[in-house]
């Protein structure tokens, strides 16, 4: 059975592509198309992969801007020729879903979400982010955009996802079921110290949508000692407004940051993620996590077993959640426990039997 799989961009090392490393080792074999790449930023296993960027690869800092480039992604997806492969994977997001296959192929869709920008945070980028004439077209190129999202997502035989709330996205947009299997989390990398340490953490890479803000504005108010630990184009607006209890320390590398969660008192994790690995990882080193109530920790945090939960994006509910959790009784192992359900195992297991009853069903 020949199998090719697809992925929207490999220029880092995120979640979605650690979710791809995953894949590929059940089918070692199969080449990689995307629309852009960068292997210099690639794991050293996806490195050793064939990899088939589309034309956009050629294009004025393609690599840099491929978001800018993102109707010429589109496009760049249907051009490639899979009507050899009796098995197509897409890793989606964006646009890798909309790849042609013929009508012998069966095509199983990895969805990490639909695309946010266009559907439930279309309205936030375009009144925060689009200044000038990108404000203007904005408006038509997206309605443009999520009509082919829309589109591209019928050409999906099996669609496949990574948490409950994405999963309800998918039935919004495109009108699909998808079934849930959570993505892989590397939890063997992970040790339990044997007492919290004294400071909280944030860990990830510091956007205006993830609301590290808030995690910065609780800690000053509460004056307790909070670590931000992350690259990205909000931290200079994060330091800002940083009271003395706080530090920065820029990007960490992956045993850095197993370190700072090992040692932390709590993770504080204010955003809304689509699943969110770094909630995972905090609870296999046996931490709490301390998080707004949506998205995917709603299917990995346990409310006052694992974590605390909090129900409005504010200061003053973050407040009362690391309030309420600091005297809280923690129990270690069971917070570890439950890091165990998205073993690495897991996902391959489940998603073998995914992609054979989607063969079986379309024979």
């Amino acid at each position: 059975m020949r199998v090719a799989l697809v992925h929207d961009w490999l220029v880092t090392m995120g979640g979605a592509e650690r979710v791809l490393e995953e894949i590929s080792t059940l089918f070692p074999d199969a080449p990689i198309y995307t629309g852009v790449v960068n292997r210099s930023r690639l794991s050293p296993f996806l490195r050793q992969r064939t990899i088939i960027p589309s034309f956009v690869q050629a294009l004025p800092y393609a690599v840099r801007w491929y978001n800018r480039y993102l109707p010429f992604l589109m496009y760049g997806m249907e051009q490639f020729d899979l009507s050899s492969y009796d098995l197509v994977i897409s890793s989606s997001s964006a646009v890798a879903k909309g790849v042609l296959t013929p009508a012998g192929t069966c095509h199983v869709s990895y969805v990490h979400s639909p695309m946010r920008y266009a559907w439930d945070l279309y309205h936030e980028y375009r009144d925060r982010e689009a200044k000038g004439i990108t404000r203007h077209i904005m408006g038509p190129v997206f309605h443009y955009l999520r009509m082919w999202d829309r589109l591209s997502a019928d050409r999906v035989d099996v669609m496949l996802t990574n948490s409950t709330a994405v999963k309800r996205r998918i039935q919004k947009h495109y009108r699909r079921d998808a079934e849930v299997i959570f993505p892989p989390v590397a939890v063997e990398r992970f040790q339990v110290s044997p007492e919290p340490g004294s400071y909280y953490l944030v860990l990830s890479r510091l956007v205006p949508y993830k609301r590290f803000d808030l995690a910065v504005e609780a800690a000053n108010r509460l004056k307790i000692p909070l670590i931000v630990a992350g690259e990205g184009p909000a931290r200079g607006s994060l330091e800002k407004m940083a009271g003395p209890t706080v530090k920065f320390l820029g990007w960490v590398s992956d045993d850095q940051a197993a370190r700072l969660l090992s040692e932390a008192k709590a993770l504080i994790f204010p955003g809304e993620e689509d699943f969110g690995i770094i909630p995972v990882e905090a609870q296999a080193s046996g931490r709490p996590v301390i998080a707004f109530g949506r998205g995917g920790v709603l299917d990995s945090v346990v409310h006052q077993e694992t974590g605390w939960l909090f129900e409005e994006q504010t200061v003053d509910a973050l407040v009362k959640a690391i309030e309420e959790a600091r005297d809280y009784h923690w129990d270690p192992a069971r917070i570890r426990e439950n890091a165990e359900r998205f073993r690495g195992d897991i996902f391959r297991e489940r998603f073998q039997a995914a992609i054979l009853a989607a063969l079986t069903k379309l024979r």
